[in-house]
């Protein structure tokens, strides 16, 4: 069995579409409210790695969140983008997958997906 943890917002429809697809794909998958409960920083801390040639692919830049921010991120250093994400989780770009533990997916792209799980 796969392990998979899917951040999620109940209100975003790519959200919704992630979780729909490994629905039909027959992939179990844990659900939870990013909003609620961001990722763990050591998520967050994988997911960048695996994106840190552009700091700002990790957030939600369409989001009010970040837009209310209003903080230049290029500025910030690792441990304030963390600590900005760990504090409000709609700063998260979502749907924030993790696979195995070892790979984060940021938002929902069918191809990425299936390459991935299929």
């Amino acid at each position: 069995m796969k392990n998979i943890i899917l951040y999620s917002y109940s209100k975003c429809s790519t959200c919704r579409k992630a979780a729909n697809w490994l629905g039909k794909k027959n992939l179990a998958y844990k659900l939870i409210d990013i909003v609620k409960e961001p990722p763990l920083l050591k998520y967050l801390d994988l997911a960048w790695e695996q994106n840190s040639a552009d700091k700002k692919r990790i957030f939600n830049t369409r989001g009010k969140a970040f837009k209310s921010i209003n903080l230049d991120i290029f500025l910030l250093s690792r441990e304030e983008i963390m600590q900005l994400l760990l504090s409000d989780g709609k700063l998260i770009k979502r749907p924030f997958l993790v696979y195995e533990e070892k790979k984060v997916l940021l938002g929902f792209n069918e191809i990425e997906y299936s390459k991935q799980f299929l």
